[in-house]
């Protein structure tokens, strides 16, 4: 089974922010990213559009409707709680408007650098089913942002995720270092809970050319959404280049 790769291009919306105008162009890197291999394009807008905004969004769908992108998958991640904001019409609003092919649900709160955590659903488990259940009603695929635990794992089962996407940044984060070998094992026996559940997944966050191969050999993984690194990756080698660099590390492991 092929693994996927998702570019999130955050990070490149995030320069063009820095001045006034479209530049970079968000849909035009998306392009280029496409054309060198990815399968997908992951954004995640937020309500300050602090990098993603809701055009983005829309231009994005309609780059990727198009006979030369069929297959691409666009992601779109956010708090699923987060309302109207300014232009900003709610993350829900704004999947409702685009049908992007899969949703990642992420609880993160405005102040967050980046998200840090998964979801604990037994608090949260109550209030995202519906919502769920009203973002399949649309086609569209639903996976929840999660932590490495087998009893949250089974609830993102029990309230009807499609998918789980692991938090991989405490993976990142031990890379080198003498926790690794446990942290890996965590997230492997994740991996194995989420296929006996019949969820699929993804994984993302601080993956990168170095600690991607070894993460990617957990069982049943099918997506890794990586922007960070790989725009960092990309001012010394190029975007396309970049985006082959990652790609063959998934191929390999295919």
């Amino acid at each position: 089974m092929e693994k996927a790769l998702s570019v999130n291009l955050n990070k490149i919306a995030l320069i063009r922010n820095s001045r006034e105008g479209n530049y970079p162009d968000v849909a035009t890197h998306a392009k280029v990213c496409i054309d060198n291999g990815a399968n997908g394009i992951t954004i995640h807008p937020r309500p300050d559009q602090r990098h993603i905004r809701p055009q983005d969004a829309r231009d994005l769908k309609k780059l990727l409707s198009t006979p030369d992108t069929n297959g691409i998958e666009l992601n779109i991640e956010g708090n699923p709680f987060a309302g109207a904001k300014g232009s900003y019409p709610g993350l829900i609003e704004l999947v409702e408007e685009t049908c992007p092919d899969q949703c990642t649900l992420v609880p993160d709160s405005d102040s967050q650098l980046t998200s840090d955590h998964g979801f604990d659903l037994n608090q949260a488990g109550e209030k995202l089913q519906p919502i769920i259940e009203h973002i399949q009603s649309l086609g569209i695929r639903v996976s929840l942002f999660m932590d490495p635990e087998p009893a949250q794992i089974e609830l993102a089962a029990a309230i009807g995720a499609d998918r789980i996407e692991l938090y991989t940044g405490p993976y990142a984060a031990a890379w080198g270092t003498d926790r690794l070998d446990d942290i890996f094992e965590q997230h492997f026996r994740a991996a194995v809970i989420a296929q006996e559940l019949g969820l699929g997944l993804n994984a993302g966050h601080d993956l990168n050319l170095e600690n991607l191969a070894k993460f990617a050999t957990v069982p049943g993984l099918q997506e890794v959404s990586i922007g960070h690194a790989l725009t960092v990756d990309a001012i010394t080698m190029g975007l396309g280049k970049a985006v082959q660099s990652y790609k063959s590390i998934l191929s390999d492991l295919t």
